[in-house]
């Protein structure tokens, strides 16, 4: 029999999910709003005129779409990046057999441990001595490099599952690493590079930190740090929110 949760469960559930989403709420009823509205009725008032405006304005003028674009290109090549590179140290670490196999994984687990913050000043550092500082390439390469750890300890573990017996026979059939990594771990990962792609994806896409240390033009920043410069630009919200509804 199965258990099913009270009404009083459900309803408390209900109250939760409202409270957690009512800051969205609030985000996107303010943007359908006009700026005499908010600012004759106030932050936290029924709107009386909705429009889309505000919409055409920031894609337009506010270079939402440069963003955007500039949040893909530093997301995709790093995504690829972190997928080959993972699962290539993945099959490395459970298909061959050698004294550093296990020190490597402890140091790609390890890795995941060090908080961004403590890194700022090196990256920051190296980034010019690179000559990458101020480019599409500086977030790409430090995104890529810093979540190898992750990747590579999920798609180990994944890995693992995959029985020896099918290398081995690979193997007496004359297969080498590479075909044996492409024709058949490569395949048999894909649900757990699924699972990855999908996180870092995610992760990438609203990195705010890297995409403000190591960028300086306004024109290659991504979404995230983009939309954090427009702050104030073109309305006084402090002057809103303490104004009193229906004044």
């Amino acid at each position: 029999m199965k258990n099913r949760l009270s009404p009083f469960a459900v309803f408390a559930l209900w109250v939760l999910a409202l409270v957690w989403l009512l800051p969205l709420l609030g985000a996107f009823l303010v943007s359908l709003r006009t700026l005499d509205d908010l600012t004759l009725r106030g932050f936290w008032s029924l709107p009386q005129e909705i429009t889309l405006a505000n919409y055409a304005r920031a894609w337009r003028e506010a270079g939402i779409s440069r963003y955007l674009l500039n949040s893909f290109i530093i997301t995709l090549p790093s995504l690829v990046g972190i997928l080959v590179l993972s699962s290539m140290a993945a099959y490395a670490l459970v298909r061959f057999r050698f004294r550093l196999a296990f020190p490597l994984y402890l140091i790609f687990l390890a890795f995941n441990m060090v908080p961004f913050q403590m890194l700022m000043l090196p990256v920051f550092r190296l980034a010019n001595q690179l000559g990458v500082y101020d480019t599409y390439l500086a977030p790409i390469l430090f995104h890529t490099a810093f979540q190898l750890g992750f990747a590579t300890f999920v798609l180990r573990n994944f890995a693992r599952t995959i029985p020896p017996s099918l290398f081995e026979s690979a193997v007496v059939d004359g297969a080498g690493e590479w075909t044996i990594f492409w024709r058949i771990a490569w395949p048999l990962m894909l649900p757990g590079l699924a699972a990855v792609a999908t996180l870092e994806f995610t992760w990438i896409f609203n990195d705010f930190l890297w995409g403000l240390v190591l960028l300086a033009r306004d024109e290659l920043k991504p979404i995230t740090t983009g939309l954090a410069n427009l702050r104030g630009q073109y309305t006084d919200l402090t002057a809103m929110t303490h104004k009193a509804p229906g004044t």
